[in-house]
């Protein structure tokens, strides 16, 4: 089957499917048609959060789409609102509550917000373990956590996080937070994976996809599988939808991975806040 998305291991036991679809800034109007769309061409993998507004409709759209629950992987993130402990355990019921399920494969700390809460982000943590532990979260991780602050867990706390959901994409490797990920059995999920499009007119990239005879999306997207880290673009163009999954028969060469991955920028290049700083918190 040219789209079957490779099956990876999470270090609790758990798998992952390694390609998904993203749905941030999707509109909720827009988002269970988009799901649904996504579902029918062969995701088995949604990344929602408590932030973006569209969990109910991820779960309405799972539900209509026919497939069973244990069908789907699916992804939802712990608000920047309710990092307390108490305030976490009530977000994570209401994300429950939205999605209509009894369970979610991977639940996330969106943001660890060191400016914030006293700087606790570990007591979070170790909140999201129990819901892991009675069984409500099949898996826990984080999202934005940079070394220091993975460390800071591992030193604080005993559970390892099974994912780190970090800016990845060709003008912004974030390669010390990868490198740890590889190191400590974590892996890394990569957000913005094209940069907001902003890669896909860069000419190497443009260069490969010719050579390839793929477009620059599919080859960006590629270069994140052969990397090893799970990635889930999102779009609520069908034909868009649809071609971004298309890329598992095909592979880049050494050549091609190291002229993308030559493009890295380092922090000039990164396009979203920075976790050290960034302390944005819903109305």
């Amino acid at each position: 089957m040219a789209n079957a998305v490779p099956i990876l291991s999470l270090n609790d036991g758990n798998t992952i499917p390694q390609f998904g679809f993203g749905v941030f800034q999707i509109d909720p109007k827009d988002t269970v048609a988009a799901v649904r769309r996504a579902l029918e061409v062969g995701y088995r993998h949604i990344d929602t959060a408590e932030m973006y507004g569209n969990e109910a409709e991820v779960g309405q759209a799972i539900r209509e789409s026919g497939l069973g629950r244990d069908e789907v992987f699916v992804t939802s993130k712990l608000s920047n609102a309710f990092h307390r402990p108490d305030d976490a355990r009530k977000a994570f019921e209401s994300t429950l509550a939205a999605l209509k399920m009894d369970h979610i494969d991977l639940f996330l700390i969106h943001w660890p917000l060191p400016t914030l809460y006293d700087g606790d982000f570990v007591s979070t943590w170790r909140t999201l373990k129990e819901f892991q532990l009675d069984g409500r979260a099949r898996s826990i991780g984080v999202s934005n956590f940079q070394v220091p602050h993975l460390e800071r867990l591992a030193a604080e706390a005993d559970v390892v996080p099974a994912v780190n959901q970090v800016e990845v994409h060709p003008y912004f490797g974030n390669e010390e937070v990868r490198e740890y990920g590889h190191r400590h059995n974590i892996l890394t999920e990569a957000w913005s994976p094209i940069a907001q499009g902003k890669v896909l007119g860069d000419p190497t990239i443009v260069d490969v996809a010719e050579q390839v005879g793929r477009t620059p999306a599919q080859v960006v997207l590629r270069w994140h599988v052969q990397r090893g880290d799970i990635v889930f673009p999102k779009s609520t163009t069908p034909e868009r939808i649809e071609e971004n999954i298309r890329i598992f028969d095909f592979e880049l060469d050494d050549a091609a991975m190291e002229q993308i991955t030559g493009l890295d920028r380092g922090e000039a290049g990164r396009q979203g806040g920075h976790p050290d700083t960034f302390d944005y918190l819903p109305a």
